[in-house]
C-alpha cells in the first residue's frame, strides 16, 4: 500500500503528517495510525473553512487531504449522482452540465468549495428556496468511523445519517462520498446583477425587498450584496447594493414578476441574461470573485483559490425586516476608513426552505426566519496590527447588528465558522458550555447530535475546536433519568 505523506517540523499550527489518499484504505490505516501515535484527523476536502479548522491545529495533527478522491457518477435515468468528498462543487456541477441539461443540484455558489465540508454544513445557493438545502438532497453517504470501518446508509443506521447532512461530518469521522438527488431545472433561466448606490434609493429598495423577497414565487432568488464603492463624484465614496439573482424560467415571466413585487428596482429587460443552469452557476461563481461573466464552463473546473488573502467571516439570520434607520446605521460602519474590502450579503429565505422541518435534518434554520446575514472582510496587510483592526472592526459590526437578528440563540450557520461565538476546550468539554456555540448553529438539534457523537465515538477522537462533543458519564446519567 502506497500512501503519499508530507512531514513537517513539530509546530503548533503545523500538521505533523499530511495523508493525500488515492484509496479508502489510505483513511482507514490513517485513522487507527493516528489513533496510535496520539494525533488529532483533520480532513480536508477544499480547504475553505472560515477559521482554517480543516487544515490548521494547535495540537499535534495529521491532515488527511482528499484532493485525489474525487470521482463523481452521475446516473440522469435515476436522477442522482454519487460525488467523492474531494470534488469540488465546480467539478460535480461541470458534470453534471455534461451528462444532462434537465438536471442540476442545490448547493453553494463558490466553485472552489468542496463537496465534503459543504454538503456536512449545509450548503445553499440559488436553487434554495426552489428545493432547499444540498444537506437537504443527500439520499446516501460513505463514511469512515472511529474503527476504520466503512458505512454506508444503511450500516450507519439513520442517527448518523441525519447527523453527517448538516451537522458537520468532521464530528463523526472521515465522509467520502455522498449520494445525492438530481433536481429539475429548466432549459432556461435568466439571471442579472442590477447596481443601486445609496443615491439610487438602494436604502430604500432594501426596504422593499426584506418584505417581499421571502414570499416571491419560490423559481427566484434575489441576493442582495452591499459594499463600499468609489462614487461617481471624483474622491468620494458611497454605499452600493448588488441585486443579484437566478429566476427558473425566461425573462418575458421574470420582468413582470419582478415589477410586481420589487417595482423600486426598475429591472429592466437589458439588465437580464437568458442562460442555461449550468451558464447561470458560471455567472453566480463570476459575480462572488468579482471577475468578468464568461459563459465557458470549464472554469469550473479550476480547483485554485483566486485569492489567498486574510479572511473573516461572521453569519446571522433576521426574523423581522431592519428598519432603516438600522440600515443607515449599517451603512455607516461599511464607510469606516480602517477597512478597505468588506461586504454584507441577504440571502433570501422561504419558499421550499419554509416547509421543511427544523429538526428533519440538523441544521435548523427554516420558516420564520426571513434572510441569512453574511458578513466578511478581507485585508491583504499583513502583521497583527491590521489583523487587529480588521477583527475589531468586524466584531463591532456584529455586535451592531444584535438588536436587529435573532436572539435566544441568535443564530448563525455553520458553513461560515466563527470561532468568536464559543470554542471547546483542549480536552473535554462538557455538554454545558459546548452549547454556547451549539445551539447558535443547530438549535434544538444539538442535542441530539451530542448523543449521536456519544454513541459513534465515545473517545472523542474527531474533534476540534467546535466539533460535537461527548456526554460524559454523569451527563449521560442525568440525561437518562430525567
Amino acid at each position: 500500500m502506497s500512501i503519499r505523506i508530507s512531514m513537517f517540523s513539530n509546530s503548533s499550527t503545523k500538521p505533523q503528517v499530511i495523508v493525500t489518499p488515492l484509496d479508502v484504505s489510505h483513511i482507514q490505516a490513517t485513522i487507527i495510525c493516528a489513533q496510535r501515535h496520539g494525533m488529532q484527523i483533520r480532513t480536508r476536502s477544499g480547504g475553505h473553512d472560515y477559521e482554517g479548522l480543516s487544515y490548521v491545529a494547535r495540537v499535534p495533527f495529521s491532515i488527511v487531504d482528499l484532493f485525489n478522491l474525487r470521482q463523481i457518477t452521475v446516473n440522469v435515468e435515476n436522477r442522482t449522482a454519487w460525488v467523492q468528498a474531494g470534488a469540488t462543487l465546480g467539478e460535480l456541477y461541470y458534470t453534471i452540465s455534461q451528462k444532462t441539461k434537465t438536471l442540476g443540484f442545490p448547493a453553494g455558489v463558490c466553485a472552489t468549495v468542496g463537496t465534503g465540508g459543504l454538503f456536512s454544513g449545509g450548503g445553499y445557493g440559488f436553487l434554495m428556496r426552489k428545493y432547499g438545502l444540498a444537506a437537504d438532497n443527500i439520499i446516501d453517504a460513505h463514511i469512515i468511523d472511529v474503527n476504520g470501518n466503512l458505512l454506508d446508509r444503511k450500516a450507519m443506521g439513520e442517527d448518523l445519517f441525519w447527523a453527517i447532512r448538516g451537522g458537520g461530518g468532521a464530528s463523526f469521522g472521515v465522509i467520502v462520498a455522498w449520494k445525492i438527488k438530481l433536481v429539475p431545472v429548466p432549459s432556461t433561466v435568466t439571471v442579472f446583477n442590477v447596481a443601486r448606490t445609496l443615491e439610487e434609493n438602494a436604502t430604500e429598495i432594501i426596504q422593499k425587498w426584506q418584505l417581499v423577497a421571502n414570499k416571491m414565487d419560490e423559481r427566484i432568488f434575489i441576493r442582495v450584496d452591499v459594499k463600499k464603492v468609489n462614487s461617481s463624484e471624483h474622491g468620494k465614496q458611497t454605499i452600493q447594493a448588488n441585486f443579484v439573482s437566478m429566476f427558473q424560467g425566461g425573462v418575458e415571466e421574470l420582468i413582470p414578476m419582478v415589477q410586481k413585487s420589487l417595482p423600486e428596482l426598475g429591472l429592466d429587460r437589458k439588465d437580464c441574461t437568458e442562460t442555461s443552469w449550468i451558464g447561470s452557476v458560471v455567472f453566480a461563481n463570476a459575480v462572488l470573485l468579482g471577475s468578468s461573466v464568461n459563459e465557458v464552463t470549464d472554469v469550473l473546473l479550476n480547483r485554485t483559490q483566486i485569492r489567498v488573502n486574510n479572511f473573516k467571516g461572521k453569519s446571522d439570520y433576521v426574523r423581522k425586516p431592519i428598519p432603516v434607520d438600522g440600515l443607515r446605521g449599517l451603512w455607516r460602519l461599511l464607510y469606516d476608513d480602517k477597512v478597505e474590502d468588506a461586504v454584507v450579503q441577504f440571502a433570501p429565505y422561504g419558499g421550499r426552505m419554509d416547509e421543511i422541518s427544523e429538526s428533519e435534518i440538523p441544521f435548523p434554520h427554516r420558516s420564520g426566519y426571513i434572510f441569512h446575514v453574511h458578513y466578511a472582510v478581507i485585508w491583504q496587510e499583513e502583521g497583527d496590527e491590521a489583523a487587529r483592526r480588521h477583527m475589531n472592526w468586524i466584531k463591532k459590526l456584529y455586535k451592531y447588528m444584535e438588536p436587529y437578528v435573532s436572539n435566544s440563540p441568535r443564530a448563525a450557520y455553520l458553513n461560515y465558522r466563527d470561532l468568536d461565538i464559543g470554542m471547546n476546550n483542549n480536552g473535554y468539554t462538557s455538554y454545558h458550555q459546548a452549547s454556547i456555540w451549539g445551539v447558535k448553529y443547530f438549535g434544538n438539534n444539538f442535542r441530539r447530535l451530542v448523543e449521536v457523537k456519544t454513541k459513534v465515538d465515545p473517545h472523542d477522537f474527531f474533534r476540534n475546536e467546535q466539533s460535537i462533543p461527548t456526554l460524559s458519564k454523569e451527563e449521560n446519567y442525568y440525561q437518562e433519568t430525567i
